[in-house]
């Protein structure tokens, strides 16, 4: 019983210790010392990483629409593709929801084309004009089936 007192107050003084010392650690002093050096050389001020501005959607172009099959229900699965009409290479790519739905947020100013193909139909291309100065370009597409074709 004797050698189970000795080993348990060390240990518990040793916790009261370092937790004295966390504590006065955290603690702020009520007045710093007048600094003698420049608020800009903090080293927040001198890390040499450049500002990253968050990219904001506030001036984004929104294409949304809906795709309908040759009997005029919604089309799903249904590929959308679009890019600038200076560019070859396709930047933004959407699939219609359950509902024939889209929506794809593009940066306005240009001018756009968009695809739409599905398997057994007719690709169709749009031209998408975002420099009119409204936010939002609603589509509805219908899409015919390619004469002899596979569905």
């Amino acid at each position: 019983m004797q050698r189970l007192r000795w080993i348990t107050l060390p240990c518990t003084a040793a916790l009261f210790a370092s937790l004295a010392v966390a504590i006065a650690s955290t603690q702020e002093p009520a007045s710093s010392p007048p600094s003698s050096a420049p608020a800009a050389q903090t080293p927040e001020a001198t890390s040499n990483k450049p500002n990253k501005r968050k990219y904001s959607h506030a001036n984004d172009f929104l294409i949304r629409g809906t795709v309908f099959n040759e009997n005029a229900l919604s089309f799903p699965g249904v590929q959308l593709r679009i890019r600038r009409t200076s560019e070859k290479k396709f930047r933004w790519e959407s699939l219609t929801n359950s509902r024939g739905e889209f929506a794809v947020r593009v940066p306005q100013g240009s001018d756009y084309e968009m695809v739409v193909r599905a398997k057994g139909f007719a690709e169709q291309t749009r031209a998408i004009d975002t420099k009119n100065g409204e936010n939002e370009a609603r589509i509805v597409l219908r899409m015919q089936p390619i004469a002899g074709g596979n569905k």
